[in-house]
């Protein structure tokens, strides 16, 4: 009786909150999005973490906290905090050139993503605090208009959008315990033509195309713990659950022979994508009107190990063959290094500075036209201004700078990819009230 109960409480959580965070996902996607590294995660969502490179887990004085590091927030003004921001992301095209030939060289659109973010801390009630941010923790899209590349990657996209209550507990003055629930909504598309030439391999085909939809609505959570040993000094663990997308929605197949169509299927198609978990370490120490943060954290992307998407019919041996296999991706755990510089300058003007190297879990084997990621350095900087007593107004930027990477590899990929990267702007309130 119990467990039906916890799984009607959950399916009607999942179906309440989906039609709510539909309509934000429209209102975010204004264009395509990607993440901006460490494969499809994107690690910076407020106006502090941007301007600090994502080193911004022990030391969050702002309703930020309340996604970054929940335990944090029982040491903020006991006072409803809220901050509002929007964040331009712009991701600059990524060229491929072939060693085998210039006809299979392709370069993917440029891609602009607007994301409105909204972080809430309320007053203290009994030693508690209680939270809520708005995120878009993960997002993917790549676009590629050339033979060879829209042959895996047309169209190919992921994006989801994060409703994280969350809640924070003062055990004693030098620690604190946090968490939440996160209802996470994902959409998922993809598009690709295989055309003959130059892919002999469907002969006699002339043409094979997918297309495809889906979404699903699931439940994660996320834990915080921060301990002060001294007042000006912090160390903090946090933890981030994975979740597992089961994307549902309708696929279109069709094959030509010459001018002449194939019977093509459109009917239910799916595919499971595992958003990884994450687990933070970093430490905060304030000298005077400077507080240096270091940080580490690893994202569980070995859970990322193929690409399955499923029909209402088994397609194997037919002309929808290559479209009804897996494609093996097995991505591996990868790690980012952070390092935040905050200075007050005096009672109005604080300045940031963010430095991170984010590794790849993108193995050169499993490499695709879907996202062609490589390590990539990360600069920042903010300035953020207050206003009066509750009103504080900001902005940041960030540079995400990546390397070429030249692959060789079994996916059919023989080439080298250069330029890319991302930038980021974000402007953000925030008030006291």
């Amino acid at each position: 009786m119990m467990a039906n109960r916890g799984h009607k409480i959950s399916q009607s959580i999942r179906t309440g909150s989906r039609l709510v965070l539909q309509s934000l996902l429209l209102v975010a996607v204004g264009a395509h999005s990607q993440a901006e590294a460490s494969g499809f995660r994107i690690a910076n969502q407020s106006l502090g973490a941007v301007g600090l490179s994502g080193a911004h887990v022990a030391f969050t004085p702002g309703p930020d906290a309340s996604s970054y590091n929940p335990a944090n927030m029982t040491w903020l003004a006991d006072q409803w905090l809220l901050e509002t921001s929007l964040t331009l992301l712009t991701l600059p095209s990524i060229t491929y050139t072939d060693n085998r030939s210039a006809a299979l060289n392709g370069s993917s659109d440029s891609e602009v993503f607007f994301m409105p973010l909204a972080h809430l801390v309320s007053p203290e009630y009994n030693d508690f605090r209680f939270g809520f941010s708005l995120t878009y923790p993960y997002g993917l899209a790549k676009q590629w208009s050339q033979p060879f590349p829209k042959a895996s990657a047309e169209q190919f996209s992921l994006l989801n959008v994060e409703a994280n209550p969350t809640v924070a507990y003062q055990v004693n003055p030098w620690l604190s315990v946090g968490g939440g629930i996160r209802v996470v909504y994902a959409k998922g598309e993809v598009d690709n033509e295989v055309l003959n030439p130059p892919f002999p391999t469907i002969d006699p085909l002339t043409s094979l195309s997918r297309s495809a939809d889906a979404d699903d609505t699931q439940l994660g959570y996320n834990l915080a713990l921060s301990v002060r040993p001294l007042d000006q000094w912090t160390l903090a663990a946090t933890y981030r659950s994975e979740v597992d997308l089961n994307l549902s929605g309708t696929g279109d197949l069709k094959a030509f022979l010459g001018a002449m169509p194939l019977p093509p299927y459109s009917g239910p198609s799916s595919i499971d994508i595992t958003l990884p978990a994450v687990l933070s370490l970093a430490t905060a120490y304030s000298f005077d009107r400077l507080t240096v943060e270091l940080g580490w954290d690893r994202t569980f992307w070995s859970s990322f190990k193929e690409l399955d998407f499923q029909f209402g019919q088994n397609f194997l041996g037919t002309p929808f063959d290559p479209f009804d296999r897996a494609v093996a991706k097995n991505w591996q755990d990868s790690d980012a290094y952070r390092l935040g510089l905050t200075y007050a300058w005096n009672d109005r003007w604080t300045t940031t500075l963010g430095f991170a190297y984010e590794e790849t879990p993108v193995p050169a084997e499993t490499l695709g036209f879907e996202l062609p990621d490589t390590n990539a350095r990360v600069y920042s900087a903010g300035l953020r201004y207050r206003w009066s007593s509750a009103t504080e107004v900001g902005f940041s930027y960030m540079y995400h700078r990546t390397r070429s990477r030249s692959v060789t590899n079994d996916a059919g990929i023989d080439g080298t990819f250069t330029d890319g990267g991302a930038h980021a702007a974000t402007i953000g309130l925030v008030t006291a009230f």
